[in-house]
């Protein structure tokens, strides 16, 4: 049953830990591990619904793009120039990390003009 509302969330397109809030606020279900001895992630990677890039790098991906469309507005923001910098050197280090255990493909990079698209 579990499992069932899992698929059907995936399908709509939300992302792992997003089906977790909305098992433990909705119904009741503190940790889908203690319910169905596996965590959301390998459930949905066994069906095939798992998401093609890692939830964390999507995040950093995402605030990448929301800093560079500041960025388009407010150019002399130097400190989020800053950050953005940081923001993108995290999201190197962890596709780095993703290319060693094999959950990026090896030709994966990092793209500030193409990121807007794989955020969207």
């Amino acid at each position: 049953d579990v499992k069932e509302h899992i698929y059907k969330w995936a399908k709509k397109g939300l992302r792992p830990s997003q089906i977790g809030v909305i098992l433990r606020d909705s119904h009741g279900v503190a940790q889908v591990r203690w319910v169905t001895g596996n965590k959301i992630l390998r459930i949905l990677k066994a069906k095939g619904l798992a998401p093609e890039i890692p939830e964390d790098l999507y995040h950093l991906i995402k605030k990448a793009v929301n800093i560079r469309k500041h960025l388009e507005k407010n150019r002399k923001d130097t400190d989020s120039k800053f950050r953005l910098i940081l923001v993108e050197s995290r999201i190197h280090r962890l596709s780095r990390y993703y290319k060693k255990q094999r959950a990026l493909p090896a030709n994966w990079k990092y793209e500030s003009a193409t990121a807007s698209a794989l955020v969207a």
